[in-house]
């Protein structure tokens, strides 16, 4: 039999079976890449560059969380929603790709100096003492999923947006017509003859009987329900729980030293007024006239005529501004120097130092005392990060929520709170963390399932390990129990049907071509002529035509009557007069309006701007790949 197999082995039928099945055996193998040869793995391409999926998956990942957030704990985001994320998210990676190569085209960039300056400047970085804080900088990175390289991309795209979008935004004008019939339409006033039915001086209503007030405690459960209690043992872990385990060594604190010098230094301000232009002959007529003595004013005017633009930029430092040669020009100035005409991308520039603020420098000890706080807060941000891990496993384990605490040397508590914060007698309950963790602590015990066990939650950059063992349901209160606040509440709400039906009869008469002032007088009331008033709710002064009336009077005519329910009860109102602006003396409304006008129309050229290099950018999307991107 083997002498046969071998023989057979030897023939060309084998051979080819053998071949054959190599063959089978490779392309099994390699599956994969013969199903996906020549096709695309990239979820969009801008300019042929791909954004590939795990970058569009953990942009939607990062929109998702922000979303969730702002939505609450209840929360759930459906197939919809995070298909509409999803999209989002590409959109936003398509726009700012397109941005990044129209920056790279026209030479943009972003020096190491202006993105630390970027950083330092956002405010929700910043602590209570106004200064740059890593601690709450690091917190951001992990609750967004953003490594330090993800997050210095984004500054440095935003800072090359900047540039891009300022000079787009530069030419926004708004036209001397539009903003005196914005002004006009704004600043109209109303004149008004008023009665009001306020609920205080309402008649008295009979008294109710025992079956009006059971009906309208049944139909008004949430007026005399008991909130939810729910019953919960807590423990914060936070950075300043661990901070006294944290040691940074004095090595570290001199390393830090230049940066933190950066953070809580005063560098040097220099006061800069700057014009625009597109020619180099139209910056050095600009330039001789500046040197001469002209006002901005005046440069203002000569630039606009060359079809550019000058402006007032206020206080800057030389990290302030990224294009390197035109921050070289102004920081060599000395106080009142005009710079040569200056090249840039953007055209070109000329330049006027106004004032100059010197650089003040913090004590070396002052230095040293800060930096070692702010290592100690890093560190201490990073050890929570890690005991958080631990202590999820140590209750996963089994531990109790008061065992837990014990081992990681943290104060446990027990309370019964409802979901604004109070006891079942009414009063506040202290929750672990302060004022300042008290919305997210609460948020977590309301979001934990009773009975479901301990568990770890984010507290506003903490952690917070709890248990929710029971909780009692919001129920009704027995009629027995609340009967003199149903009859108060009862009497409220006759009386203001009383003072409603009294306001419908009034505003009747008057709308059947009755004298309004009569009107008013047999419905009881005195008519007050009140205003002028402004158009803005917002802005109605106290003591003048109630701010619920305005809309309707301002859609009305003279002689027509409106009617509205107010704060007090009641209002009735007949258009006595239209009072014009005086657009022409409010030239402190003129600016205003002018300014809003040109800041809308900034923003409608930024958009368009990001829309025509969008087109430009040869965008593809792959649609085969969304459904990845939304996590489907």
């Amino acid at each position: 039999m083997i002498t046969a197999f071998r023989r057979l082995a030897g023939t060309w039928f084998a051979k080819g079976l053998f071949i054959l099945l190599v063959l089978s055996f490779g392309i099994w193998g390699i599956e994969d890449v013969v199903r996906n040869f020549g096709r695309d793995s990239a979820v969009a391409r801008v300019g042929g560059q791909p954004i590939e999926l795990p970058e569009a998956q953990n942009a939607a990942r990062r929109e998702t969380q922000r979303l969730a957030r702002q939505l609450g704990p209840n929360f759930e985001p459906n197939d919809a929603f995070r298909t509409a994320v999803a999209r989002q998210a590409v959109e936003n990676l398509i726009a700012s790709r397109a941005q990044t190569q129209e920056a790279q085209r026209m030479g943009v960039g972003a020096s190491v100096d202006a993105i630390r300056a970027y950083t330092f400047s956002i405010p929700s970085f910043q602590g209570a003492d106004g200064r740059f804080n890593p601690l709450i900088l690091n917190q951001f990175l992990r609750q967004n999923d953003l490594t330090e390289a993800d997050f210095t991309r984004l500054v440095v795209a935003d800072l090359e947006r900047q540039q891009l979008v300022g000079a787009i935004r530069a030419g926004a004008r708004s036209p001397d017509a539009l903003t005196r019939r914005l002004l006009a339409f704004a600043e109209e006033k109303r004149v008004a003859e008023v009665a009001e039915f306020p609920l205080l001086s309402a008649p008295e209503v009979p008294e109710p009987t025992e079956a009006q007030l059971t009906r309208f405690h049944e139909n008004n459960p949430a007026q005399f329900s008991s909130p939810e209690f729910r019953d919960a043992s807590l423990a914060l872990l936070s950075a300043q729980s661990v901070l006294p385990r944290v040691t940074v060594s004095d090595a570290e604190v001199e390393a830090g030293l230049d940066a933190q010098r950066e953070r809580n230094g005063s560098p040097e301000r220099r006061t800069v007024e700057q014009a625009l232009v597109s020619t180099r002959e139209a910056a050095d007529a600009i330039r001789v006239a500046w040197t001469g003595g002209g006002d901005l004013s005046a440069i203002k005017a000569q630039a606009e005529a060359a079809g550019g633009s000058a402006l007032e930029m206020g206080q800057i430092t030389r990290s302030e501004m990224p294009v390197e040669n035109i921050a070289q020009a102004v920081f060599a100035l000395p106080e009142g120097g005009v710079t040569e005409p200056v090249q840039s991308p953007f055209g070109w520039h000329v330049m006027k130092v106004t004032a100059i603020q010197p650089a003040a420098e913090v004590p070396i000890e002052q230095l040293r005392a800060q930096a070692r706080q702010a290592l100690s807060l890093e560190k201490a941000a990073d050890m929570v990060f890690e005991e958080a891990n631990k202590l999820e496993d140590a209750l996963a384990g089994g531990a109790t929520v008061e065992e837990a605490a014990q081992r990681f040397g943290l104060a446990a508590a027990r309370v019964s709170v409802d979901r604004q914060g109070n006891g079942r007698d009414g009063q506040r309950v202290e929750l672990p963390g302060g004022p300042v963790a008290r919305t997210a602590v609460l948020d977590a015990i309301f979001a934990n399932a009773p009975g479901n066990g301990p568990r770890v939650a984010d507290a506003a950059g903490s952690f917070v390990a709890l248990d929710v063992p029971a909780a009692t349901p919001a129920a009704l209160k027995p009629f027995a129990e609340v009967q003199a606040e149903v009859r108060r509440a009862w009497t409220l709400d006759a009386r203001r049907r009383a003072q409603e039906e009294r306001a419908a009869a009034l505003l009747a008469a008057a709308q059947g071509g009755k004298d309004f002032a009569e009107a008013a007088r047999e419905a009881g009331v005195e008519a007050v002529r009140m205003g002028p008033s402004a158009r803005d709710p917002q802005s109605a002064a106290p003591g003048g035509i109630p701010r619920e009336l305005l809309p309707g009077l301002f859609a009305a005519k003279p002689g027509e009557v409106t009617m509205a329910a107010t704060a007090d009860g009641f209002a009735v109102a007949r258009l006595a007069e239209v009072v014009a602006a005086d657009v022409a003396a409010d030239t402190a409304g003129l600016a205003r309006v002018k300014g809003e006008v040109e800041q809308s129309m900034q923003d409608d050229l930024e958009a368009q701007f990001a829309a025509a290099l969008r087109a430009r950018s040869s965008v593809t999307i792959n649609p085969s790949m969304m459904d990845q991107v939304a996590g489907r």
